[in-house]
């Protein structure tokens, strides 16, 4: 159980992360007026990788861990 919480911990806070980075990129490209940014874009593209950061995570954990 140890180590499923571990995992939890480094994968959500890696997801975390890298959803913040791609809503930054993404708003920071489309920026011209906070309403001129196409809010539903940055949650779908910020929500695509993160999900993709934890499936990486699943292939990384064992390595990060050693």
């Amino acid at each position: 159980m140890d180590k499923l919480k571990d995992y939890v911990d480094y994968a959500g806070e890696r997801a975390l992360k890298t959803v913040a980075q791609v809503a930054i990129a993404t708003i920071g490209v489309n920026a011209v007026g906070l309403l001129d940014v196409d809010w539903a874009q940055v949650v779908s593209v910020s929500a695509l990788a993160g999900v993709m950061s934890l499936l990486t995570s699943v292939l990384q954990y064992n390595k990060a861990g050693e």
